[in-house]
């Protein structure tokens, strides 16, 4: 095999390896668009609770909340066992 046969053969497939890729991150966006637009239309998040309207943002407050309070608590141990 001649040098210029590899490299043209190294070519190929070099444009080829980046056209599968091109393609799999093509399909990929298509996936993960169409799965954000089927959450949005269910209006569920990872714990089943709507996202939006009053519920949701009551949820969310409680969340922090909670939060707040376990990192209060972490702190006010620390220093208390600090010495």
């Amino acid at each position: 095999m001649t040098v210029d046969a590899m490299l043209e053969q190294s070519g190929v497939l070099t444009l080829l390896g980046m056209g599968i890729v091109f393609f799999f991150l093509v399909i990929l966006i298509v996936v993960v668009s169409l799965m954000g637009k089927l959450v949005q239309a269910l209006e569920q998040d990872r714990d089943g609770r709507p996202l939006g309207g009053a519920a949701g943002l009551a949820a969310q407050a409680a969340d922090h909340g909670a939060v707040t309070a376990a990192i209060t608590a972490a702190v006010t141990e620390y220093r208390k066992t600090r010495v």
